[in-house]
């Protein structure tokens, strides 16, 4: 067996305990009657040992894969998106430890599944770097990205828990709304893998030529039936689906076309599980955070804040200009990928200039959680994906 392939297969043992921890973890929190979950209770115990196997089986899959590719497995969606599953599990595992959470365990551990599943739609082959990668500022860099918004994120999952609690679904407001709408874009992404694995094993393929923003002719291949073609795109793929409309060459129509196929399948998937259950997706998590500690919930969100903003600092601010400089010759370019990366840090400093100054505690702070983690989210899927930048090594 080579190194890659342990990589992979340390991967695929994370994703099942992490899976199977999920299912422990929700029978820990149904089964709790103390009111309390700063106890730590039998079942919460046997999912954070299962949380353990599939940690360590992750961070066994991180370093096999740097012994194999001969550098920090952070360079393209894959190995990005793996590592930020797991720091949002390691997060995890340092906050149970110091507050004793199961709940807290029942929505993080499936965001990471997801987010995992998502890195798995991506071509996983062991390439060499390109020029502009073989540096250590792409381990400095990236790694306290990853590393901070990992914490960010167990901010959200503390948040989400919170809102679960006290928003009211039986009653019609703009909470519930947005509430729901939480659980359908998690649907969605659930959409995506969906999507992503029925085109794949089924084998469809479609190439186009079309004109780059340089004005150049390139070519392009679709790996599902393209809704959206790109600028001045022509078909090399006879009898292939031909696109509704095209988008300016600054657009990756073939993105596009991945997203709106997970908004079609996740939507599809949403009303399928609301007919099933009969009520409100947020609805059915009611019942697990019945006995969970708003306060407790309320410091979790602020804790990982007053850590994680810190770590986003260094390394998507000054470690980024450090590279950019070294990289490009300019600190600052106002690249996509950048001024999300501002508009993230922006958002953070402001959630703490109004937990600290105006006292937005509770709810408020629970919702500018979750929100933060919609802007990382959007940078890591849109921003890489969609939009054509310096940053576009995906």
């Amino acid at each position: 067996m080579t190194m890659a392939e342990l990589s992979s297969n340390l991967l695929y043992v994370a994703f099942v305990a992490y899976l199977i921890a999920t299912f422990v973890f929700g029978g820990a929190v149904r089964g709790n009657k103390e009111g309390s979950f700063k106890s730590e209770g039998r079942w919460g115990k046997v999912a954070f040992v299962i949380t353990l196997i599939g940690f360590f089986s992750h961070l066994g899959y991180f370093i096999t894969r740097w012994s194999a590719t001969g550098h920090a497995p952070l360079s393209n969606m894959f190995e990005f998106t793996t590592a930020f599953g797991m720091t949002l599990v390691g997060g995890f595992i340092i906050l149970y430890l110091l507050y004793k959470t199961p709940v807290l365990g029942m929505i993080v551990l499936p965001v990471a599944l997801l987010i995992i599943a998502f890195a798995s739609m991506f071509p996983s082959e062991v390439s060499p770097l390109i020029p502009a990668l073989q540096t250590n500022w792409l381990a400095i860099h990236v790694s306290t990205v990853v590393i901070a918004e990992g914490i960010l994120a167990i901010s959200a999952g503390a948040g989400l828990v919170y809102l679960l609690k006290v928003v009211d679904m039986n009653k019609k407001s703009k909470q519930r709304f947005w509430l729901e709408a939480i659980m359908y874009s998690l649907v969605v992404v659930m959409g995506f893998v969906i999507a992503s694995s029925y085109f794949s094993l089924t084998g469809y393929q479609a190439d186009f030529t079309y004109v780059n923003k340089d004005g150049n002719e390139s070519s392009i291949t679709y790996n599902m039936p393209p809704l959206v073609g790109m600028n001045e795109y022509t078909s090399l793929t006879e009898g292939a689906m031909e696109p509704f409309f095209e988008t300016p060459a600054i657009i990756n129509a073939s993105k596009i076309t991945t997203v709106l196929w997970s908004f079609f399948v996740g939507t599809i998937l949403y009303w399928l599980i609301r007919l099933v259950a009969r009520r409100r997706i947020a609805a059915i998590f009611k019942p697990f955070v019945k006995n969970v500690s708003l306060q407790l919930m309320d410091e979790i969100n602020y804790r990982a804040v007053i850590i994680g903003f810190p770590l986003f600092t260094l390394g998507a601010l000054i470690f980024a200009m450090i590279w950019a400089q070294i990289a490009w010759s300019r600190f600052w370019g106002w690249d996509p990928k950048e001024v999300w990366a501002l508009i993230t840090w922006l958002f953070y400093a402001a959630y703490l200039h109004l937990r600290l100054g105006k006292g937005w505690h509770g709810e408020k702070s629970a919702w500018l959680g979750v929100v933060g983690f919609a802007i990382i989210m959007f940078n890591l899927v849109a921003v890489n994906l969609i939009i054509a930048g310096l940053h576009s090594y995906a």
